[in-house]
């Protein structure tokens, strides 16, 4: 009876691994073959709007044009349904002239779908719209976190962002390739705390066990590549002890990343400080394969001026501020102009 059992008991566990194996076959073959509908429709789509563009909108005679796309949308509705309306052929024409490159949408739509690029096509700006397009193909992300990142103004965050254009594609163009993967592009500032809730005259330490309370939000506002490690790392130097307060590792960038948090306007000595921590972790913490230890001092605000007197860049430094709360677009945009303007202007000084 035992023996009966024991058959009974290895058939089942056999046809629960041979189930298991089938279905992941049919998993991995039905998200295939989505991918390769997705990417051929994206394709299509592109080729569409490049016929439109050719052959009737790019002529003279733009109301003409527009007559011939409306009798166009209604004969492609009656032979092939859906999807082929006046606004949806517009929407191609508009897609085919935001990516006129055929071999960066084929490159791209491996990974993003037609949603995706429709998100992308409501921005007006060419560099916002490549920076988002790079940094989806290029994280996985879906079109919902894509929404949530433009909503974010991730790109106006960022802070490649403050750079002249020229730098950005440069940058960009670094994400296809691993081993040089731009520092810039996963640095913010400011950092979005939005999710905090912090109630007024908080110290440091509530702001600390704020962020650990909501480590999961914290780590997808730094990025996805960001692993946390300890909170109040103890630090033995000399006959004292020191406490850095949070400290992370960035896959990508292969380095450790410590994160201090401070109250108010940064301000100079806290340089000296971090510089004795980055010392004590690329010493004592830094493996052979990996690159040196970076800061990101978190103040609640900054004097671009001082910092730049500083080069705390140079010293693997960034200081970024920390908003609780986002403010009005334009507010931020205009700061991110002021900010494009300088970097301009400190580029063509230093070409003299």
């Amino acid at each position: 009876m035992s023996n009966k059992n024991s058959v009974s008991a290895s058939s089942a566990t056999d046809y629960q691994s041979l189930h298991a194996q089938v279905r992941q076959l049919i998993i991995e073959a039905r998200s295939t073959v989505v991918k390769q509908v997705n990417q051929t429709l994206t394709m299509t789509y592109w080729q569409i709007g490049k016929q439109i563009s050719i052959g009737i909108l790019d002529s003279n005679r733009a109301e003409y044009g527009k007559q011939v796309l409306r009798q166009l949308s209604l004969q492609l509705s009656n032979e092939f349904g859906k999807g082929f309306t006046y606004s949806s052929l517009t929407r191609m024409v508009k897609f085919h002239k935001a990516f006129p490159e055929e071999q960066i949408v084929a490159t791209l739509s491996q990974q993003l779908s037609w949603s995706h690029f429709v998100e992308l096509l409501k921005l007006d700006n060419d560099i916002q719209r490549e920076f988002y397009a790079r940094m989806s193909h290029h994280e996985g992300w879906s079109v919902r976190t894509l929404r949530e990142r433009m909503d974010g103004m991730l790109f106006e965050r960022s802070a490649i962002a403050k750079q002249p254009e020229q730098v950005i594609r440069q940058e960009l163009a670094k994400l296809e390739q691993p081993q040089t993967t731009s520092l810039a592009l996963h640095l913010k500032d400011p950092y979005l705390l939005d999710f905090l809730d912090l109630q007024d005259n908080f110290s440091e330490k509530d702001l600390e066990n704020a962020i650990l309370h909501k480590l999961e939000h914290f780590i997808l506002e730094l990025g996805s590549d960001f692993a946390f490690m300890a909170r109040q790392k103890r630090l033995q130097i000399g006959n004292n002890d020191y406490y850095l307060d949070l400290l992370f590792y960035h896959r990508k960038l292969k380095r450790l990343v410590l994160i201090e948090l401070k109250l108010g306007e940064f301000k100079p000595e806290y340089k000296g400080q971090v510089e004795l921590y980055l010392k004590w972790l690329a010493k004592h913490e830094q493996h052979s394969d990996e690159n040196p230890p970076i800061a990101i001092l978190l103040c609640s605000s900054k004097d671009k001026e001082v910092i730049e007197l500083m080069e705390l860049e140079q010293d693997a430094i960034h200081v970024s501020e920390y908003w609780l709360q986002l403010p009005p677009k334009e507010v931020l945009q205009a700061k991110l102009h002021k900010a494009i303007e300088e970097a301009k202007l400190r580029l063509e000084l230093g070409d003299e």
